[in-house]
C-alpha cells in the first residue's frame, strides 16, 4: 500500500497512470460492447438435475415436434367471435403456416383447417377471447424472436377489422423484454450521470469535484463494458439484461464513493501540508488499506454467488466481481492521480488552506459524535429498537414467482396473459405436462388401459386438480386423435396435461407439484402400474416454478451463510480483532433485515404490491452486506487510527466527526444511483433499487453514524481484543523490565 501510495502521488507517476488508463481504454475501444451480447431468456436457469429440467428433456426426446419457444396468440373481440369473423382468424392462421412467410415457426395449430365445432374449443365461455398456440424454432437469436412476434402482430393488425390480437407466453415475453430494454440502458446511463453531477455540485459546491469523479467513471465504464463484452463474446459466461442495468449503477456508485473517500482525505492532508504530492501520498497511505478491504468485501460477496445453482445468481457473479475489481483498481490508481494533477484547484472555490481544522469543518457530525459517545446506551438503544421494528415486518412478506407481474401493465404479453386469466380457468393458463414412460413400450392391453384410466382418476381426485386432458381409453389405445397425438413415435411415452384449480404460478400450485414429485412412485403403484417398468415426469411452468423455489431456498441459505462467513473473516483480518467484527457484521445483517422489512411495509401499505420477486431478498442481501460493510470499515479504520493518540471515547468522537461528512455524502450519492433503478419499467428493478436505496441510507446514517459508534464506546478497549491488549501487556512488561 505504501508503494501504491507513493506511485499514485509521484510527479511522474500520476502522468504514467493517466497515460496507462488512456491507452487501455483506447485499445479496448475496438472490442465489442457487452450490450451486444446480453440475453433475456432463462433457458439454463435451473440445474440439469432439477426434476422439471429432466422432465422437459424427456418431452423433447419423445415429442420433438413440441420443442421450441412457446407463444400464445390471444384474439379479443368484445362483440364475440362467430362464423363470420372466424374467417379473419383463419387468414392469420393460414399466413403463419405458410413457410415462405415465416421460417422461424416450428409448429402451429392449423385453425383454418378445423371444422367449426372444433374451432369452438378455442373460445372462452363468453366467446370474446380466442387463443391459438404455436411454437417457434429452438435456439433462435433473440432478435429473430422479436422480429417474428412483430411480423405476426403487424400482419394481424392489417387483417382484423374487429377485435385485437396480442402475443403472450415465453415468446411474447421475450419480445417485449427486448423492446423494454432497447432504450432503457441509455435512459439509465444519462439519468445516473445527471443525478450524480447535480448531487456532487449541491453537496460540495465545486464544479471540479463533480467533474473529476465522472471522468474516472467514464474510464471505468469503457474498460468494464469492453472487458465484459470480450468475455461474453467468447462465451466465457452469459450476461443477463437486468445485470447490465444493475452493474452500471454499481459502477457509478462505487467509483464516485471511492472518489469521495480519496478527495476527502486529500483535502484533510492539504490542510496540514503545502506540497500536493506529499499530501496525496499521506492520504492514500491512510485510505488505501480500508479502500482495498472495502472493495475486497464487495468482490468476495459477489464471488460467493458462484456457489449458486440458480442460473441468474450464478451468472451475476463474474459480471459484478470483474466490475468491482476494475473499480477498485481505479480507486487506488486513477482517482488519486487525477486529484493530484489538479491539486488544490480541484476544490475551487473552497480551496483548503494549511492550518485549517477538519473537525471544525464537520460541525454536524462532530455534534453527533459527541452525543453518541456521551450517551451511547440511549442513542444506540433508540436506533436498535427502530431497526428491530422494521425487521419484524418480514414475517408478513409475500413473494412472487410470476415474472409477468414484474412487467408494465401496458406491455402486450402481460395484457394477453391477463385476458387469458380473466376469460379462461386459471389452471389452463399453464397446464402441468405429464409424461408416463414405459421403456419396453406401451401395449395398451386391457389391464394397462385400466391402470392408465385409474391413474387419470387418481389425479382428478386430488385437491387442487380440476381435470386432465387424457381422453377415453378407446382413444388412448389408438395413440390419440389426429393432430393431437399423445403417444410418442416409438411407443414408449404417453403425454397429457393436468389442469389445476388455481393460478399455476401460485405457491399452492407449487406445493401440489412438490407432492406429486415426492409421491409419484406411490401414485403409479396404486394405479396398478409397476414403478419398475413405468416412470412419470412433470413439466411445465408450475413444475419449473416449484424447482426454482426449492433451488432459490437452497441458494439463499448457502449464500447468506457463505457471505457472512467470508466477510466476517475479512473483517477479522482487517481489524486485527475478534470483537469488532462481531458487532460490525451483526449490525450490517440487522440493517439488511430492517431495510427489507421497512420496504415491504411500504410496498404493501402504500404501493399495494401483492408480493415482491423471490430473487430480491438474495440480491439485496449480497449488495447491502457487501456495500454496507464499506462504511463500517472506513469508520472503524479511522477510529483505530485515532486511538493511537486518543482514548477510545475521544477517538470514536473524532472518527465520527472526520468520516461523517464523506460517508454521509457517499451514502446519499450511492443510494441515489441505486434509486435510479426505480425509473426502470421492470417492477423487480424498481423494488430492488428501492430496497438498496433504503438500506444504504440506514447504513450511512444510523448504523455507521450512531449504532456502531455507540457500541464502540461501550465496549471500550475490548474493541481490539485480543491483539491490541496483548500488545499493551507486552509494552508494560518491557517498561517494567527496563525499570
Amino acid at each position: 500500500m505504501k508503494r501504491i501510495a507513493k506511485y499514485a502521488s509521484h510527479k511522474k507517476g500520476v502522468w504514467v497512470i493517466l497515460l496507462a488508463w488512456i491507452i487501455l481504454t483506447g485499445a479496448l475501444s475496438v472490442a465489442p460492447s457487452v450490450n451486444d451480447y446480453k440475453v433475456n431468456t432463462g433457458e439454463n436457469d435451473l440445474p440439469k438435475e432439477a426434476q422439471s429440467v429432466v422432465a422437459s428433456e424427456k418431452f423433447d426426446a419423445y415429442f420433438p415436434d413440441d420443442n421450441g419457444l412457446f407463444a400464445l396468440l390471444v384474439f379479443q373481440n368484445e362483440d364475440g367471435w362467430n362464423t363470420q369473423n372466424f374467417t379473419e382468424v383463419d387468414e392469420v392462421s393460414n399466413w403463419i403456416q405458410d413457410d415462405s412467410k415465416l421460417e422461424t415457426i416450428q409448429s402451429a395449430v392449423p385453425f383454418h383447417q378445423f371444422p367449426e365445432q372444433v374451432k369452438e374449443d378455442f373460445l372462452s365461455e363468453d366467446r370474446t377471447t380466442l387463443v391459438l398456440p404455436l411454437f417457434l424454432k429452438d435456439s433462435l437469436e433473440m432478435d429473430e424472436v422479436n422480429e417474428t412476434v412483430q411480423s405476426i402482430e403487424a400482419f394481424t393488425d392489417t387483417t382484423l377489422t374487429d377485435g385485437t390480437m396480442v402475443i403472450t407466453g415465453p415468446a411474447g415475453i421475450a419480445s417485449d423484454t427486448i423492446s423494454i430494454f432497447s432504450n432503457a440502458d441509455l435512459v439509465l446511463l444519462f439519468s445516473t450521470i445527471a443525478l450524480v453531477l447535480i448531487l456532487l455540485i449541491v453537496i460540495y459546491r465545486s464544479p471540479l469535484l463533480a467533474i473529476i469523479p465522472l471522468v474516472a467513471v467514464a474510464f471505468v465504464y469503457q474498460v468494464v463494458d469492453r472487458v465484459l463484452g470480450l468475455l461474453a463474446k467468447n462465451e466465457v459466461f452469459t450476461v443477463e439484461a437486468q445485470s447490465i442495468s444493475i452493474v452500471m449503477i454499481l459502477l457509478f456508485g462505487a467509483t464516485v464513493d471511492y472518489s469521495l473517500f480519496v478527495f476527502s482525505r486529500f483535502r484533510e492532508e492539504l490542510r496540514k501540508q503545502e506540497n500536493k504530492h506529499h499530501a496525496m501520498q499521506t492520504a492514500v497511505q491512510g485510505i488505501a488499506e480500508p479502500l482495498a478491504f472495502s472493495g475486497g468485501t464487495v468482490f468476495a460477496g459477489m464471488l460467493v454467488l458462484l456457489l449458486a445453482d440458480y442460473g441468474p445468481y450464478h451468472s451475476f457473479a463474474p459480471v459484478f466481481t470483474i466490475t468491482i475489481a476494475i473499480v477498485l483498481l481505479a480507486g487506488l490508481t486513477l482517482i488519486p492521480a487525477l486529484f493530484t494533477i489538479f491539486g488544490r484547484r480541484a476544490f475551487w472555490p473552497f480551496i483548503p488552506k494549511v492550518g485549517e481544522e477538519t473537525i471544525e469543518k464537520n460541525r454536524f457530525w462532530g455534534i453527533v459524535g459527541e452525543l453518541v459517545t456521551n450517551k451511547p446506551k440511549l442513542v444506540g438503544g433508540i436506533v436498535l429498537v427502530f431497526l428491530l421494528v422494521n425487521a419484524s415486518q418480514l414475517f408478513t412478506a409475500n413473494y412472487s414467482y410470476n415474472i409477468i407481474q414484474s412487467f408494465p401493465e401496458e406491455m402486450k404479453s402481460r395484457i394477453g396473459f391477463e385476458q387469458l386469466e380473466e376469460k379462461f380457468p386459471a389452471g389452463e393458463l399453464a397446464p402441468v405436462n405429464v409424461l408416463v414412460e414405459k421403456k419396453t413400450g406401451f401395449t395398451f392391453s386391457n389391464s394397462e388401459l385400466d391402470a392408465i384410466e385409474t391413474l387419470n382418476e387418481s389425479f382428478i381426485g386430488m385437491n387442487g386438480i380440476s381435470s386432465t386432458t387424457l381422453p377415453e381409453k378407446e382413444i388412448v389405445a389408438t395413440g390419440g386423435r389426429e393432430g393431437s397425438r399423445i403417444l410418442s413415435e416409438d411407443g414408449n411415452a404417453l403425454k397429457f396435461d393436468i389442469i389445476l384449480t388455481m393460478n399455476p404460478y401460485a405457491e399452492e400450485a407449487m406445493d401440489i407439484l412438490d407432492r406429486l414429485n415426492e409421491s409419484k412412485e406411490d401414485i403409479l403403484r396404486e394405479s396398478g402400474l409397476d414403478a419398475k417398468d413405468y416412470d412419470i415426469y412433470f413439466a411445465g411452468e408450475t413444475a419449473a416454478s416449484a424447482d426454482i423455489r426449492s433451488t432459490n431456498n437452497r441458494d439463499t441459505l448457502i449464500i447468506v451463510l457463505a457471505v457472512t462467513v467470508v466477510i466476517f473473516g475479512m473483517l477479522i483480518f482487517h481489524t486485527r480483532s475478534l470483537v469488532a467484527p462481531v458487532y460490525m457484521m451483526t449490525t450490517i445483517l440487522l440493517s439488511y433485515a430492517s431495510a427489507l422489512g421497512l420496504s415491504w411495509f411500504i410496498f404493501d401499505n402504500f404501493f399495494g404490491f401483492e408480493g415482491m420477486s423471490y430473487r430480491i431478498p438474495l440480491y439485496a442481501f449480497v449488495f447491502l452486506v457487501a456495500l454496507g460493510v464499506d462504511y463500517n470499515i472506513m469508520l472503524i479504520s479511522r477510529i483505530k487510527e485515532e486511538n493511537r493518540y486518543f482514548s477510545i471515547k475521544e477517538a470514536t468522537r473524532r472518527g465520527v466527526a472526520l468520516t461523517g461528512g464523506v460517508i454521509s455524502s457517499a451514502g446519499i450519492i450511492l443510494a441515489a444511483t441505486f434509486g435510479v433503478l426505480m425509473t426502470q419499467p421492470i417492477l423487480e428493478l424498481f423494488m430492488f433499487g428501492f430496497i438498496v436505496c433504503i438500506g444504504i441510507l440506514l447504513d450511512a446514517f444510523l448504523i455507521r453514524g450512531m449504532l456502531v459508534p455507540a457500541i464502540v464506546t461501550l465496549v471500550k478497549d475490548w474493541n481490539w481484543w485480543p491483539f491490541k491488549l496483548i500488545k499493551q501487556e507486552n509494552q508494560e512488561k518491557e517498561r517494567n523490565l527496563n525499570e
